[in-house]
């Protein structure tokens, strides 16, 4: 890879409810796909910079981040994706920008393989960040 060459990057939140289940996001771009809350980084931004800006955005809330617990290349898209715990208040309110039709808290038995992995190895973590390619 060359130094002018550029790749994307993006950091992501795994929020939790009080029943263990992770809230995804269902996008009005691309394939509609559900996804956790979060984006790509600006230039000049820090994964930990564009995880609360992308989350403020998205769910309408700040985020208390925990720890990142991992990062995943996605080949498809030709992106490294960084995966933080946070949190939100319990009574939290959330308000979707219109990149988003509508939130859902999911069980992780209804996650695609790839998310569920992702949010599973966020709830294993043990101190030593994860790196898979997908």
């Amino acid at each position: 890879m060359a130094f002018q060459d550029m790749y994307r990057l993006s950091a992501h939140a795994v929020l939790f409810n009080a029943s263990n289940q992770v809230l995804l996001l269902k996008a009005t771009y691309a394939d509609h796909a559900w996804g956790l809350p979060g984006g790509a980084l600006d230039m000049g931004e820090t994964i930990h910079q564009a995880l609360v800006r992308e989350c403020q955005e998205e769910i309408g809330c700040d985020v208390e981040v925990e720890y990142l617990s991992g990062v995943y290349f996605h080949q498809a898209v030709q992106s490294h994706a960084f995966i933080f715990k946070c949190k939100v208040s319990e009574h939290v309110d959330i308000q979707l920008s219109d990149e988003h039709s509508e939130y859902r808290w999911f069980n992780l038995d209804e996650l695609s393989k790839v998310q569920r992995i992702r949010v599973e190895d966020c709830l294993n973590f043990n101190g030593t960040v994860i790196s898979r390619a997908f």
